[in-house]
């Protein structure tokens, strides 16, 4: 079992959040069906565009490293405070929108998404900004945390374009006014 982020109608109507219906993907679909896509961005787009949802459990170390925090995909901050594990519609704009300066800044690095290329995107994002230091020392710190007990790095394989379609979806909920329910 594992973690599904499913589009809902947002807010709640009574007890329950409303899934939105495949129909608002059906897009994705197209993409899925290109040619010239890799086979992991097709799935992921193939399986959005059928279910208005994510498979969401091979991206959570990444997208928590990413954007500074731990269990954005669970939602667990809104599970504390709601009881309910949904990431709001502004939770999504943000989700993309860190996904989205991630995949724009790591093209000098090439299609493939490694955990060392990830680093090296986020030293280069962090290197000229206020505090430099301190957050370049935070950032070697959560790297090293996601290290196994011998020191091997997790072994990440994305690709740019899996990542912008991740980045999509919580784009298309955002916009639509969708909200994302932490399904595990």
């Amino acid at each position: 079992m594992g973690l599904d982020n499913v589009a809902v109608h947002w807010p709640r109507t009574g007890r329950f959040y409303d899934p939105v219906a495949p129909a608002e993907f059906v897009d994705f679909g197209e993409l899925a069906d290109a040619p010239t896509v890799a086979a992991p961005t097709a799935a992921l787009a193939g399986y959005i565009a059928k279910t208005g949802s994510v498979r969401a459990t091979a991206y959570t170390e990444l997208v928590d490293l990413l954007l500074g925090l731990d269990g954005v995909l669970y939602a667990t901050e809104a599970a504390a405070e709601d009881e309910d594990p949904v990431i709001d519609p502004d939770g999504c704009a943000w989700i993309a929108g860190g996904l989205e300066r991630f995949v724009d800044g790591h093209r000098p690095y090439g299609e493939s998404v490694t955990f060392d290329t990830v680093g090296a995107v986020l030293r280069a994002a962090l290197t000229d900004g206020r505090l430099a230091e301190q957050q370049l020392r935070w950032l070697d710190s959560r790297l090293d945390s996601l290290r196994d007990e011998s020191g091997a790095a997790p072994q990440w394989s994305f690709s740019r374009s899996e990542l912008g379609v991740l980045a999509g979806f919580y784009r298309r909920c955002a916009d639509r006014g969708f909200a994302v329910y932490a399904d595990s």
